[in-house]
């Protein structure tokens, strides 16, 4: 179900304010209890939140050997690895308000890193979530990329992932994502919405967004809390 640029940027408006806690309640609303949430395992580097479209990835784990060569033959046959077999086609194919998911197939390899993460933004990403690790951590978070995974990495994807397809349906976390699905992310983890159910899920999630605001608000004012964006 493809989206006009401006239906797109509707759904986008709807969702901004949305905690991942109200979308959550939203599609218990319309009886989808058991889907949606990733496992409590794909945590945020950084306390942030995201919106976006799901951009699908899947690499696979590399099933070929790491010849024996000298560090200078490393070099050389790094760079065409890096060409042949896990290579990043999908990053030129982001657009504006796409959030990137990448089944890494659980592997313990840092696929994005400080520098490639930037590549996405550039073309319009919102955030990653990986089922798999992330490396440069310190540097995502310097550079305020919001980026979800299992784990954090050191290593680079040579001998350990190769690439196979995007804009597909994947499970990442536990949950179904298909190009195009709604994604929304902070601190209680990711929630993925089917774009065919968004929104009705946005209605019954801002409904209990606004009962939240008008508690939480009354609980101020007696404990002489200044009022901040959360309850206003």
């Amino acid at each position: 179900m493809g989206l006009s640029a401006a239906e797109r940027e509707e759904l986008l408006a709807l969702y901004r304010d949305l905690r991942v806690a109200d979308v959550r309640d939203g599609m218990d609303w319309v009886m989808r209890h058991g889907q949606g949430s990733m496992i409590p395992q794909i945590r945020p580097l950084w306390r942030t939140r995201a919106v976006g479209f799901a951009k699908t990835v899947r690499y696979l784990p590399y099933r070929g050997e790491v010849p024996k060569m000298t560090s200078e033959e490393y070099t050389a046959w790094s760079g065409w690895y890096y060409q042949e077999v896990c290579p990043y086609p999908w990053i030129e194919t982001i657009e504006e308000g796409d959030f990137c998911i990448i089944d890494q197939s659980g592997i313990n390899a840092g696929l994005m890193g400080s520098n490639n993460t930037m590549d996405g933004v550039i073309k319009g990403a919102r955030g990653y979530v990986t089922n798999g690790g992330v490396r440069d951590t310190d540097e995502i978070i310097r550079q305020k990329i919001p980026f979800w995974s299992a784990f954090c990495s050191q290593s680079m994807v040579q001998g350990r992932l190769q690439f196979d397809a995007y804009d597909i349906p994947i499970a990442v976390g536990g949950v179904q994502v298909r190009p195009g699905d709604l994604v929304v992310a902070d601190g209680d983890g990711v929630i993925v919405v089917p774009l065919e159910i968004a929104h009705d899920v946005a209605k019954y999630a801002h409904q209990e967004l606004r009962n939240d605001k008008a508690s939480r608000r009354q609980k101020y004012e007696r404990l002489g809390l200044e009022l901040d964006e959360t309850v206003l």
